[in-house]
């Protein structure tokens, strides 16, 4: 049996888990039968610049983070963001306080 390409990045070296998909090379999870531009279709950044898996994004506004206090400052880089569905559609880590979810609207794409 052999499995589709990365939608991706086109790599051939994809493989099952757990019904799912992945990419060995760009981290890239999906449904069999998904194609990449169903995934996450409609996520914009501030400026209307359409995100996905593995962009780097500054925020745009100081975010105040719920729970421990603390800010994210304005121009704080992310890298490597991941997008999820939900009102907070990015998970990312950002150094110094550890995994976040951020509002698209809240970033623009470097």
């Amino acid at each position: 049996m052999s499995l589709p390409p990365c939608p991706a990045c086109q790599s051939p070296y994809s493989y099952e888990d757990q019904g799912r998909l992945v990419c060995p090379e760009c981290a890239h999870e999906w449904m069999p039968g998904e194609s990449a531009a169903d995934e996450h279709a409609a996520v914009v950044d501030a400026n209307g610049n359409t995100l996905a898996d593995g962009d780097t994004v500054s925020v745009i506004k100081d975010l105040k983070l719920k729970g421990g206090g603390g800010v994210v400052k304005v121009g704080t880089k992310v890298k490597n963001i991941r997008l999820v569905d939900g009102d907070h559609n990015i998970d990312c880590k950002v150094d110094g306080l550890g995994a976040l979810k951020l509002k698209s609207e809240f970033v623009k794409k470097v």
